[in-house]
């Protein structure tokens, strides 16, 4: 172990709009030895997603930024290789917030053991924190009820999908948005959906209403954008907003050119009674996750739930993946594999 490295990608700068590789930076470094009360992790998957981007940022958010030179942030499937901590013994896997390196060193503070599960890296996607959010986001704000008309967008991703089966299971009429045909077809041929709705169609905004002759009474929103655009109008009263996300926002230096709508959305708030809460899923609802994870775990075994996967080979890949996840080139939950 004394001649292998741990290879790291470190923040390098700050970016200004859309991130760039100059970015990010690839060092390494001896691999860490645990003292008493510490495990050692070896990554073996990496989740990438799109809170990052914010982290990225100096600007005051609802946790600290990356300082620069600090290893990227991410939720990662480990390994313990190594442990002189009496609750955790070596082999055992364990999902961790260990960041984009390949080991890394804990007390035990988070981890949540996966035991036996046939295919680990699904505690970063459908059994992780976007099926999480996805789940609890629909459940705890969204209430679905059967009958009900519930509109997801970025339908086809690693949140999306979850909110748009969950919905189904609930009875309700589910039309997702996605971004092209392919992913269209999967969101409605593999998923489940009613109908899906392409964001790059130019006439997006009469789809959509043809989609939902009866409005919409649960959005799910993770994008913002023109998309909410074309909701906005077809809400219906009581509506129930759940805002996790506006991933069409994060590279954004300033305000988008046009009319101020705020007085719009605001008038629409009142007068229709809708509900629109933001949440950030750990910090509101972490004590949960055991049993989401039990929840989901049970739908998967019963093959009510159905996912897909987007994985690139090697941490040197992770830059790249996250640049083209922001521009909506993933299909399906981003994992970068470390190791086996």
């Amino acid at each position: 172990m004394t001649t292998q490295t741990n290879r790291r990608i470190v923040l390098a700068s700050r970016p200004v709009g859309e991130p760039t590789a100059a970015n990010f930076r690839l060092e390494t470094a001896p691999i860490p030895v645990p003292s008493a009360g510490q495990v050692l992790l070896r990554t073996l998957y990496l989740s990438l997603d799109p809170y990052m981007r914010g982290r990225m940022s100096d600007a005051k958010s609802y946790a600290e930024p990356v300082a620069i030179g600090a290893v990227m942030v991410g939720a990662t499937v480990c390994r313990v290789v190594s442990s002189q901590h009496p609750d955790f013994a070596e082999g055992e896997l364990v999902l961790a917030q260990s960041g984009w390196q390949d080991y890394a060193l804990s007390d035990g503070a988070g981890l949540f053991r996966l035991g036996q599960l046939d295919q680990p890296s699904l505690a970063l996607g459908v059994l992780g924190m976007p099926g999480f959010t996805g789940y609890t986001g629909l459940m705890d704000i969204g209430q679905p009820k059967a009958g009900e008309t519930v509109v997801v967008a970025a339908a086809s991703g690693a949140v999306g999908s979850v909110v748009g089966q969950v919905a189904k299971l609930q009875g309700c009429r589910v039309v997702g948005i996605a971004g092209g045909a392919e992913k269209c077809r999967y969101v409605v041929e593999v998923l489940g959906f009613d109908a899906c709705i392409d964001h790059h169609a130019a006439d997006m905004p009469a789809q959509l209403a043809a989609a939902c002759p009866t409005g919409i009474d649960v959005y799910f929103e993770n994008v913002g954008g023109a998309v909410f655009d074309a909701v906005l109008p077809l809400l219906n009263t009581k509506a129930r907003i759940p805002l996790c996300g506006l991933i069409s926002q994060y590279n954004a230096t300033e305000l988008p050119d046009g009319k101020d709508r705020l007085s719009l959305l605001m008038t629409q708030i009142l007068k229709l009674r809708i509900r629109m809460q933001g949440f950030i899923i750990f910090n509101d609802y972490g004590p949960r996750y055991p049993e989401f994870f039990q929840t989901m775990s049970g739908l998967l075994a019963e093959s009510k739930i159905k996912f897909r996967e987007d994985r690139v080979q090697g941490l040197e890949a992770a830059p790249a993946a996250f640049i083209g996840l922001l521009k909506g080139k993933n299909f399906g939950k981003l994992v970068v594999q470390l190791a086996d």
